[in-house]
């Protein structure tokens, strides 16, 4: 009876993010649609920290998204430089736990926005094409949804919130309307972190709860949408890794005959090649947000990215990396002895040739 009389206040966000490209010319960007830059996220204590862009991304306005259900959500577009754009829907809500949770349920399975937000995508890619560097045929995409709520009727603490309404915080978070066991309430829980009393974030794989002010939410906001691009840049690494190490077994397979191996030296330049500009990439969208002195943004930032993969996508890239490396060596040690024994067959054929001449001059 509770839950059912308890009140929230809050809005949903819905985070779309497309993978387009090597990069983003952002000072070509704003000259050609106009838009502004991202402001540094507000401080979440007065504390002297606090968490900054390297290359703040360039940010414009997108026209309203209308679901089947006719909930129109209003929404924004950012560009970051390493290649990813990033959709951000909101719909404000006002209604009871329940409401929430079937709100939840509906939008995480039955709801495709990346579909209904590619042509969006598109449209604008268009007008934005100049300053795209080395733009994909095909797009990688991620979809991950915020509920973030200002208002609870109560205001109560954390620890009240968890202990009258953690089944369905978790609800919320998992898109389940189902009675989850409390080992998995528990096990959503877990994943939660707060600076004050009565704030509180829970981050899950797929979607998030938020309590806390707007002005509160939003650095918890801003950290996940980078995590997720994070994650997106990982998987488009992987990818590359995967496609690269498949066609050099391929080579290696057709033969190790004399002239094959010769073949290797242009294969060994175009695998170094991918390296370099992986971990250039890597370093890049790594570095895209610093963290300093804000301790409490650094933790927020390593719970979202573990609960979203991104550690777990970067241990694949480096693997596959190390693999690559060896393959790379192991290349270059092969055309070596290739071109070792070439040069020691010339000088043999040469030295009958001369010897052939020599006794030819003879007379017997």
């Amino acid at each position: 009876m509770q839950s059912a009389e308890t009140m929230l206040h809050g809005s949903v966000l819905v985070l779309l993010q497309f993978d387009v490209c090597e990069a983003i010319r952002l000072d070509r960007l704003q000259e050609l649609i106009r838009a502004r830059t991202v402001e540094q996220p507000s401080l979440k204590h007065p504390a002297p920290g606090y968490v900054r862009y390297q290359r703040p991304p360039v940010v414009e306005p997108v026209e309203t998204l209308v679901l089947e259900s006719g909930e129109r959500l209003q929404g924004e577009i950012k560009y970051y430089d390493y290649g990813v754009l990033s959709l951000v829907f909101e719909l404000a809500f006002m209604g009871d736990w329940s409401k929430l949770t079937r709100l939840a349920s509906r939008w995480v399975w039955d709801v495709d926005f990346a579909a209904q937000a590619t042509e969006i995508v598109r449209g604008r890619l268009e007008r934005a094409a100049p300053a795209l560097v080395k733009p994909y045929k095909e797009w990688l995409s991620e979809d991950y949804l915020i509920f973030h709520i200002r208002e609870i009727t109560g205001s109560p603490s954390v620890t009240d919130l968890i202990h009258q309404h953690g089944f369905r915080i978790a609800q919320v978070v998992r898109g389940d309307m189902g009675q989850l066991a409390e080992s998995e309430c528990n096990e959503v829980l877990q994943s939660r972190i707060s600076y004050y009393a009565n704030d509180l974030t829970v981050v899950g794989w797929n979607a998030a709860f938020i309590y806390d002010s707007t002005a509160g939410a939003e650095t918890a906001i801003q950290l996940l949408e980078y995590a997720n691009s994070q994650l997106l840049e990982f998987r488009h690494y992987d990818d590359l890794l995967t496609k690269e190490l498949e066609r050099v077994y391929t080579l290696l397979d057709e033969g190790t005959g004399f002239f094959s191996q010769w073949r290797l030296a242009r294969s060994a330049t175009r695998l170094h090649t991918v390296l370099l500009d992986v971990a250039e990439l890597t370093e890049h969208a790594d570095n895209a947000i610093k963290f300093l002195s804000d301790m409490f943004s650094a933790r927020l930032y390593k719970l979202a990215a573990l609960k979203v993969g991104v550690p777990d996508y970067k241990d694949l890239v480096t693997r596959k990396v190390g693999t690559a490396e060896e393959l790379y060596r192991f290349m270059v040690d092969q055309f070596n002895q290739s071109r070792a024994f070439f040069l020691e067959l010339t000088v043999v054929i040469i030295l009958v040739i001369e010897l052939v001449y020599l006794f030819r001059g003879r007379p017997f």
